[in-house]
């Protein structure tokens, strides 16, 4: 079982999927963001990639809605069956998920590297929304690092990482 299995469910059963500002899209340029931001911390990136497709599948609206993220814990606790995590992973990724909506540098869970990347990962990508990123709000340093080589203020596409590395990747 992979993340594929959330991803299916979610696709099937929740509207938000085809969201403008907080569905698919979204939630791939959240895992491209936590691959690139979770490697200089050594967080791990299974757990991130789960939070990237589950942190906004709970949301009843695009505006403000503070409990979504407690909403999407929630619903993983639920649906336990659907996440191949050891229960130590299965807990950081529950405290990632129901976090991530108010907390800030300087919190405790901000200092696990893994939820850390799991909060940076999705601020990266809050240009979506007509904000720029603001570097204060941010964890880890490759996530201030990528905010501030995006003066814009989006986050990077996954071409524009691999481009940074130097790698050719030929889509």
């Amino acid at each position: 079982m992979s993340v594929q299995a959330l991803k299916d469910y979610i696709e099937e059963n929740k509207q938000i999927w085809s969201s403008k500002y907080h569905g698919i899209n979204h939630w791939d340029n959240v895992w491209a963001n936590g691959q690139e931001v979770g490697w200089s911390v050594d967080a791990d990136l299974e757990v991130v990639e789960y939070f990237a497709y589950l942190h906004d599948c709970q949301r009843r609206s695009e505006g403000t809605d503070w409990l979504h993220g407690p909403r999407a814990a929630q619903f993983a606790q639920e649906n336990r069956e659907l996440f191949d995590l050891s229960k130590s992973q299965f807990k950081e990724l529950i405290s990632a998920v129901a976090g991530h909506t108010k907390l800030q540098p300087g919190c405790k869970a901000g200092e696990n590297p893994t939820i850390a990347t799991c909060w940076d990962a999705d601020r990266l990508d809050i240009w979506r929304v007509g904000y720029s990123v603001d570097t204060n709000y941010l964890f880890t340093e490759r996530a201030k690092d990528l905010a501030d080589l995006m003066p814009d203020g989006r986050c990077m596409t996954p071409d524009e990482i691999f481009e940074m590395r130097g790698v050719a990747i030929d889509w």
